[in-house]
């Protein structure tokens, strides 16, 4: 079995429907974002497996961050965690969101998204590859399938 039935299997046995994601720049070049959107034409295709994109945190189940965190989007950043519905996860994509990158140390940026988010998963790399996104969010989704689910 590929990593891409796998994923599939996975998103349709945790969620049993399509896995929404929000997507948050958080202040990248845009290499990463044009990895994302590799990710929706027709050889990789990832709609075919059941994940959308969505525009509102309120939809979301995972929330994929690009870029350096800059100081001014660190509590929209926040908020936009905090309005997603549990269970929610978190993926740092790239070398500025996992560790900074080479904006780590500027006075406009804070650096990772990790101090101000809880990130599940680091997919590395400047800009990571379509195939580590995907074995990314395979991952995430694994992640989600061992918290408990909460309690409403």
């Amino acid at each position: 079995m590929t990593e891409v039935q796998q994923l599939r299997r996975e998103v349709a046995q945790k969620l049993g429907r399509s896995l929404h994601v929000r997507h948050l720049d958080s202040g990248s070049c845009n290499g990463c974002d044009w990895e994302l959107s590799a990710l929706l034409n027709p050889v990789y295709d990832i709609q075919r497996l059941g994940i959308d994109f969505v525009a509102s945190p309120r939809h979301a189940d995972l929330l994929l961050v690009t870029g350096v965190m800059t100081r001014n989007l660190q509590e929209a950043a926040l908020l936009t965690y905090q309005a997603m519905p549990e269970p929610r996860l978190v993926v740092a994509v790239g070398a500025c969101a996992v560790g900074g990158g080479v904006f780590a140390n500027t006075y406009a940026a804070s650096g990772s998204a990790e101090p101000i988010l809880p990130v599940d998963v680091f997919i590395p790399g400047c800009p990571p590859r379509p195939e580590a996104i995907i074995h990314g969010l395979l991952v995430a989704v694994e992640r989600m399938k061992q918290r408990p689910l909460p309690l409403c």
